[in-house]
C-alpha cells in the first residue's frame, strides 16, 4: 500500500464511508440467507447457526443395555438389569441450544416395563453413559419410579409425582431465570436452579426390562403449552423493566435528537408542536442542538434527493455545498463553470456508494445499456478501494436476472439501500461541522447509541451466565409492542 493510499484511507470521511460499506456487506450476507427481504439481526444469524437436538445419539451408547430403534427417537430396554450401572442412557445428538430464552423437549412413556426406572434430564459431554441422569456431577434428572429430582449424587430430593405408562414428561432450561424445569402431562412439576456450566445434552434413561420411551425434540407439537410458557416468562421480564423509572422528558430529547441527526426536518417540526402540549425542550440541550441541527435543511434536501433516486442532482448539490465530501478541489470548483463531471471524480467510499446507487437507479428505470456503460466506466475507479469487489459483483448481478427483485441481490432495489446511501452522506456532512472532533459521533444518533448500550448490557449479562440466553433484539421488542 502506498503512503498516499494509506493517508487517504485514514481520513475521517473514509472512516465514515468504510463503516457504511460494512453495513452494506452485512445486508448482502443477510440477503443471501433470506432473499425475501425479511429483516434479521446479527444475533438471529448466530442463533440460526446453532445446531439443535433432532434425534438420539447412536454413536455414543451405554454399552448395549438399551436399543435405539431405527427412527432414532425411540429407546427400549430389552433385558433384565443386574446392576445399578446397567442403565440404558442416551443423550441427544446435539447439546441444547443456548442463545435463546429457553429450550424444551419431551418423552412419552410407551411402556414403564418391570420397574418404571425411567428418567429425563440434562447431562454434560463428560457424563458416564451407564448411570442415571442426576447420579453424576453436573447432571440433573427427574426420575419416574419415585418422582424425585437428582442433581449430582444418588440421593434424590422431593420434587414431583411419579410417572408411568401413558405419561408425557418434559424437561427444559430457562436461560433467563437460569433454572431447569420439568413437566408432566402438560403441567409444570417444578423448577431447580441451574448450577452447571457449559453445554448440556437432553438425556433419557431406561433401566428395567421392556421399558420404552419415545422422544420429541420439537418435530411434533408438545403436550406442554410452550407458547404460553414463553409469553409468561417474557411478561415477567418485561415487568421488571416497566418498574424502572426514567426522567419524564428523556424519551422526548432522544427522539428529537434522532430526527435532527438524520435530517428529518419536517417531521421534527411536527414532533415539536405535538410535544409542547405536555413537555418543553430541555434547557440543557443547547450544545446537543448545535451539533444535531447543523446543516439540517441541506441534509434534509440531500436525503430527499437520494430517496427519490436523483443521484446526479445529489452529486451536483454536494459539489456546490460540500465539495470535499465528493473530493472536488476548491481550485476546480471556482475555475470551472461546468463541474458536474468533476463531482464524480472522487474515489472515496462515499463516492463509491453514490456511484453504485446511480447504477442501481439506471436499472430501476430499465436503462440497461446506459447502466452497463456507466458501470464499466465508474467502477474501474475503485479498484484500489479495499473490500468493494463483492459489492460491485452484487450490483453487476442485477443484470443477470429477468426479475432481479426476486433474486438474492434484490435487496439493492429496496428503499433500504437508498436509506443506507443517504445515511452515509448525512454522516459525512455532519462531520464537516468544525465543532465535531470525532467522526464516530456522526454515524449514529443518541437513540442508536442507547440501543447499542442496551445490547452490550444484555451481552454482558449473557457472559455472566456462561454465554447462555437471549441477546437484546429491537425488532422483537417493537413487534411485541404492536401486539400489546
Amino acid at each position: 500500500m502506498s503512503e498516499a493510499t494509506s493517508q487517504a484511507q485514514s481520513t475521517p470521511e473514509d472512516v465514515i464511508g468504510t463503516y457504511f460499506l460494512d453495513i452494506w456487506r452485512n445486508m448482502s450476507k443477510v440477503a443471501a440467507l433470506k432473499p425475501d427481504g425479511t429483516p434479521i439481526s446479527a444475533f438471529e444469524m448466530d442463533v440460526d447457526s446453532e445446531e439443535v437436538p433432532s434425534e438420539l445419539d447412536t454413536v455414543n451408547s451405554s454399552g448395549g443395555f438399551s436399543v435405539i430403534r431405527p427412527d432414532k427417537l425411540s429407546l427400549l430396554y430389552p433385558s433384565v438389569n443386574l446392576h445399578e450401572h446397567d442403565v440404558g442412557v442416551v443423550q441427544a445428538n446435539h447439546p441444547a441450544p443456548s442463545k435463546r430464552l429457553f429450550y424444551y423437549f419431551e418423552i412419552y412413556v410407551k411402556n414403564a416395563g418391570a420397574k418404571g426406572q425411567i428418567a429425563i434430564g440434562f447431562t454434560t459431554s463428560a457424563f458416564k453413559l451407564r448411570r442415571q441422569p442426576g447420579w453424576e456431577a453436573n447432571s440433573y434428572g427427574y426420575h419416574g419410579v419415585d418422582g424425585l429430582l437428582y442433581r449430582g449424587h444418588t440421593k434424590g430430593e422431593a420434587f414431583g409425582p411419579t410417572y408411568t405408562t401413558g405419561d408425557t414428561v418434559g424437561g427444559g432450561i430457562n436461560y433467563s431465570a437460569q433454572e431447569f424445569f420439568f413437566t408432566k402431562n402438560g403441567a409444570i412439576v417444578g423448577t431447580v436452579f441451574k448450577e452447571v456450566k457449559g453445554p448440556l445434552f437432553p438425556t433419557v434413561a431406561v433401566h428395567s426390562q421392556n421399558e420404552e420411551v419415545t422422544v420429541n425434540f420439537g418435530k411434533d407439537p408438545f403436550v406442554f403449552d410452550i407458547k404460553a410458557y414463553e409469553e409468561e416468562q417474557r411478561a415477567k421480564d418485561q415487568s421488571k423493566l416497566d418498574n424502572i423509572s426514567i426522567q419524564q422528558d428523556a424519551s422526548y430529547r432522544i427522539v428529537r435528537c434522532y430526527l435532527q441527526h438524520y435530517g428529518y426536518e419536517d417531521t421534527l417540526k411536527l414532533f415539536d408542536v405535538s410535544a409542547r402540549t405536555n413537555l418543553s425542550p430541555a434547557s440543557d440541550d443547547s450544545l446537543n442542538d448545535q451539533y444535531c441541527t447543523y446543516a439540517l435543511n441541506e441534509r434534509r434536501n440531500l436525503r430527499q434527493l437520494i430517496r427519490s433516486g436523483k443521484i446526479d442532482d445529489t452529486f451536483s448539490t454536494l459539489g456546490q455545498l460540500y465539495p470535499h465530501v465528493v473530493q472536488v478541489s476548491e481550485d476546480r470548483f471556482f475555475l470551472a463553470a461546468y463541474l458536474s463531471k468533476y463531482y464524480k471524480d472522487g474515489t472515496s467510499a462515499i463516492c463509491f456508494l453514490l456511484h453504485c446507487q446511480k447504477f442501481i437507479e439506471l436499472l430501476r428505470d430499465a436503462k440497461l445499456e446506459e447502466a452497463i456503460l456507466y458501470g464499466r466506466t465508474e467502477f474501474q475507479k475503485f479498484k484500489s478501494l479495499s473490500g468493494v469487489d463483492e459489492l460491485v459483483k452484487d450490483c453487476a448481478a442485477l443484470l443477470a436476472y429477468e426479475d432481479p427483485s426476486k433474486s438474492s441481490v434484490g435487496y439493492l432495489l429496496h428503499d433500504s439501500q437508498r436509506e443506507l446511501v443517504a445515511d452515509a452522506v448525512n454522516a459525512a456532512i455532519l462531520h464537516t461541522n468544525p465543532a465535531v472532533k470525532d467522526a464516530r459521533l456522526c454515524m449514529h444518533s443518541s437513540l442508536e447509541r442507547l440501543i447499542r448500550q442496551v445490547t452490550a448490557c444484555y451481552l454482558e449479562k449473557r457472559s455472566l451466565e456462561w454465554d447462555q440466553g437471549e441477546a437484546f433484539q429491537l425488532r422483537r421488542l417493537v413487534e411485541s409492542g404492536k401486539k400489546g
